[in-house]
């Protein structure tokens, strides 16, 4: 018994011993998979699409010169016009009494001026004869030309109430199509009230609200990749023609006007997609995947080629761009970069490198 004892114990010391020493021996590292790119400087062209939407070059915002209520409204919002039709009508009744009183004040006038001639002309008569004195010949003369200032005068007034009677209908001043109503029947218009907006006929723009940051530093290029968004696929290339000197303080953007060709043929109102593009410096291109952090900043995997050891590199990132990431600092061209598989490294690790997407 006592000797079993001994060689149990005997070999629950030698296990012991075994099992420390399997605990001191470090594990030997593991490789984890990467798929990795070597870097190339390159001059990358950023590009911003926004979206916007087709307008005529030229818009006019139409109203009547006199208030009154509306008694008549001949077009509605897409309506095809030619210039002069009449669009609207607003009471007229006081517009005609004025009419009236100025056609009356005019007839008045014109038997004042035919009495004044009249009399006129029979006191130079007299006065030829030595019949009348010279005092009242003068008299007739200044009442003739009195006369006859008073029916200019009233003749004036006839043609303004006249104009204000025609300004009771509001006509189109171009052709074009009614883009826009703001007034209905019964309604009291005042002067000056936009009633129509029409988009006159001839060349389009394309018009985005484009964010400021787009100009900050230098103008996008000239051209502009224009496209439908809805409807028939169609896509052209048009020419900035005007950008806005002011920023608009609701919503930080500019507002930019293409000019579109008149063989665009995309139709008023339609919405579009525009894409601007512009040079930038020289950097280092990156995809999204191959972006890390150091400390809370860019930083990517750098992998030696001698030892396949990876270490992590703080770097600075000069553009953000859709799917990549253009670098201005920290790289240096032909290293290495892990672009996939960069989750779960740690600094010394080794890697096997593969153009297979890391699993």
């Amino acid at each position: 018994m006592i000797r079993s004892a001994a060689i149990m114990g005997l070999l629950t010391l030698t296990l012991a011993i075994s099992s420390c020493d399997q605990r001191d021996t470090p594990a030997a590292p593991t490789s984890q998979n990467v798929r990795t790119i070597e870097t190339k400087i390159s001059t990358p062209t950023a590009q911003t699409t926004v979206t916007g939407e087709v307008k005529a070059r030229i818009e006019s915002e139409l109203s009547f010169r006199v208030s009154g209520r509306i008694i008549e409204r001949t077009v509605d919002v897409g309506a095809k016009v030619k210039a002069g039709d009449l669009l609207a009508k607003i009471d007229a009744e006081e517009q005609q009494a004025d009419v009236d009183v100025a056609t009356a004040s005019l007839q008045a006038a014109e038997a004042q001026l035919t009495q004044a001639q009249l009399a006129a002309t029979r006191q130079e008569s007299l006065f030829k004869n030595q019949v009348t004195t010279r005092a009242a010949y003068d008299t007739a003369r200044e009442t003739l030309l009195t006369a006859q200032g008073s029916e200019e005068s009233a003749k004036a007034q006839l043609e303004t109430a006249k104009d204000a009677l025609s300004y009771t209908e509001l006509r189109a001043d171009a052709d074009g199509i009614i883009t826009e109503r703001n007034a209905e029947v019964g309604q009291v218009a005042q002067a000056a009230q936009s009633i129509f907006t029409l988009a006159h006929d001839g060349p389009r723009d394309a018009v985005f609200n484009v964010f400021e940051s787009l100009f900050l530093r230098e103008q996008p290029d000239s051209r502009v990749e224009v496209s439908l968004l809805s409807g028939t696929p169609r896509q052209v290339s048009a020419t900035i023609r005007e950008i806005s000197p002011t920023i608009d303080s609701a919503t930080g953007t500019i507002r930019v006007k293409v000019g579109l060709d008149g063989n665009a043929n995309m139709p008023l109102g339609a919405a579009v997609a525009g894409t601007f593009t512009k040079p930038s410096a020289e950097a280092i291109l990156l995809p999204w995947s191959a972006m890390a952090s150091a400390s809370g900043q860019p930083a990517v995997w750098i992998v030696d080629p001698a030892t396949n050891e990876v270490s992590l590199r703080k770097i600075q990132v000069a553009e953000y761009e859709t799917g990549q990431f253009a670098v201005s600092g920290g790289l240096k061209p032909d290293e290495t970069v892990v672009v996939e598989g960069g989750k779960f490294l740690r600094a010394g690790q080794r890697v096997n490198r593969s153009e297979e997407a890391a699993k």
